[in-house]
């Protein structure tokens, strides 16, 4: 039997890298995919409905909250996000690791629904560098760039929930953390287990 998929929440302040990182962990391994989120924010240039996000309205995102339809929905500044439900479990039951790319109030309402979730955390090297990044985006004016700054300390101080942690300083060495993270994941005993039943019954006949 197949065993289950792996739950990856991966977190970080806005600027840190993290939808970089988990973009190129995705060609580096194979089986792994990013659960698509639902948004109320407007797409930005270059986004693709479907692809980057869910983009709908916030009247079907209150619907869809009253429905019972997410496993975790936030409000992050003006926006609200959430994580389907139906297609989480649908993935995780045939053996594929999903990576959620949200915040810490949407990871705690995961855990809480999910025990065996694992949570990594991305930093960035300093906050100059942090708003150095956010600025060099080039999509948000010194308003939402301030507030964004000011969010960064918040998020950050969740760090410590997390099951790993990582600095994205040099992007190469910090992707290959990730991976070695998902890789290590991969090959805890209890899922090993139920990839190998068939093996370790004859091995131990």
């Amino acid at each position: 039997m197949k065993a289950k998929g792996q739950l990856f929440i991966v977190s970080a302040p806005s600027g840190a890298g993290k939808t970089s990182l988990v973009k190129a962990l995705l060609d580096k391994i194979e089986g792994i995919e990013v659960s698509i989120s639902h948004t109320t924010r407007k797409s930005r240039e270059g986004e693709i409905p479907g692809q980057d996000y869910h983009f709908v309205s916030q009247q079907v995102f209150q619907q869809m909250i009253e429905q019972g339809d997410f496993f975790e929905h936030a409000q992050v500044f003006d926006n609200f996000y959430g994580t389907s439900k139906k297609l989480i479990e649908q993935k995780l039951a045939a053996g594929i690791d999903i990576i959620l790319e949200i915040d810490w109030q949407g990871a705690q309402q995961i855990r809480s629904l999910i025990d065996e979730c694992c949570g990594v955390f991305v930093l960035p090297p300093s906050k100059e560098v942090l708003e150095q990044r956010l600025r060099g985006r080039g999509q948000d004016s010194d308003e939402t760039i301030a507030r964004r700054m000011q969010t960064a300390v918040d998020e950050m101080s969740h760090y410590q929930e997390y099951n790993y942690l990582i600095v994205n300083d040099d992007f190469a060495t910090a992707l290959e953390e990730f991976r070695a993270i998902v890789v290590t994941q991969r090959y805890k005993c209890l899922r090993q287990k139920q990839n190998n039943n068939e093996l370790i019954a004859l091995l131990l006949n």
